[in-house]
């Protein structure tokens, strides 16, 4: 399903947790890291393709998060030719984005990336909230960075780490990473409940 202009709808999902950071998930198969993201189902509003995605993509249901904002136009990206699909080329130009921040309610452990028989990633971790762009394919970086200034100021306060700075202390760290973080997979920080999930070698996906 394509706009006028050659944009197929699609949602974005940025999902924190109780200390700000987000879900920072490695494509399968590749040393790209995003966010989920997913197309809109004809017939679909931006929000229920984004409890859609969420499900498919990370295995939270609706019941795991609770919806703090989200970008109030269409962002948009184009898509190299190289990466379209023969028989789409001339017609399909790229993607235009809603953008949701959500607030994790459940716990790590209830993220599952085999929710599908299709998954997107093969690996995940908490970043601090703004994330490494130069990690993530190039054509994509300008709409992170529209769509992660644009919902900075909903963040939640962290009313912990808050009162921990007031009282002179800090959260333990280990080589600049949360305590939590354990080593998981090859040169990968994964915190509980974080997970690696190579995927047997089939037919490389694009970018979604």
């Amino acid at each position: 399903m394509l706009d006028r202009d050659g944009f197929r709808p699609n949602v974005g999902i940025i999902l924190l947790n109780q200390r700000n950071q987000v879900f920072w998930g490695k494509r399968i198969r590749t040393h790209s890291w995003q966010f989920p993201q997913g197309g809109i189902d004809r017939g679909e509003t931006p929000e229920q393709a984004m409890i859609r995605e969420l499900h498919e993509e990370v295995g939270l249901l609706a019941e795991h998060v609770s919806i703090v904002a989200r970008t109030r136009d269409w962002l948009r990206y184009e898509v190299p030719d190289r990466y379209i699909r023969r028989d789409a080329r001339g017609h399909y130009k790229g993607q235009k984005q809603i953008w949701f921040l959500l607030k994790l309610l459940g716990h790590d452990w209830d993220l599952n990336l085999r929710a599908t028989d299709h998954p997107e990633f093969d690996a995940w971790r908490w970043n601090d909230y703004w994330v490494p762009l130069e990690a993530v394919v190039e054509f994509k970086r300008g709409v992170y960075e529209m769509a992660l200034t644009e919902l900075a100021r909903y963040l939640p306060r962290n009313e912990t780490r808050n009162r921990f700075l007031r009282h002179g202390h800090r959260a333990q760290e280990v080589g600049g990473e949360s305590q939590s973080a354990v080593q998981g997979g090859e040169g990968i920080e994964l915190p509980p409940g974080g997970t690696f999930e190579p995927v047997p070698e089939t037919k490389a996906n694009t970018p979604r």
